[in-house]
C-alpha cells in the first residue's frame, strides 16, 4: 500500500532529475535516471563537486540547507528518491 505522500515524492524526483540534468550538464535523460540508484560515484556517477552544486540548487530551488560537512549526506544523496524525501520533509520553497 503506497502513502499519500508517494505521488507527490514521484513527482518531485522528476522535477529533481530535471535539476541535475540542467545544472550538472548531464549526457543522460532525467527520465533515464533510476529514482532508487545511488547519486554518488556508482549509480548516476556524481562525485563531491557535483554533490556541492546540487546542494546549491536545491538551496536556491527548494529553500533546503545541505550543510557540507553534515554527517547525513551520505543518505541524503544515496539515490534521487531519498534527496526526494529530504526535500519534502524541509522545504520552504
Amino acid at each position: 500500500m503506497q502513502s499519500a505522500a508517494a505521488p507527490v515524492i514521484r513527482d518531485l524526483e522528476r522535477e529533481i532529475a530535471d535539476l541535475l540534468v540542467q545544472a550538472l550538464n548531464l549526457s543522460v535523460a532525467a527520465s533515464d535516471i533510476d529514482p532508487a540508484a545511488p547519486l554518488y560515484r556508482d549509480g548516476l556517477g556524481l562525485d563531491s563537486i557535483d554533490i556541492l552544486e546540487i546542494a546549491l540548487v536545491v538551496s536556491k530551488r527548494y529553500g533546503v540547507e545541505i550543510k557540507a560537512d553534515s554527517e547525513n549526506n551520505h543518505k541524503i544523496f544515496s539515490s534521487l528518491t531519498a534527496l526526494a524525501e529530504f526535500i519534502a520533509a524541509r522545504r520552504t520553497k
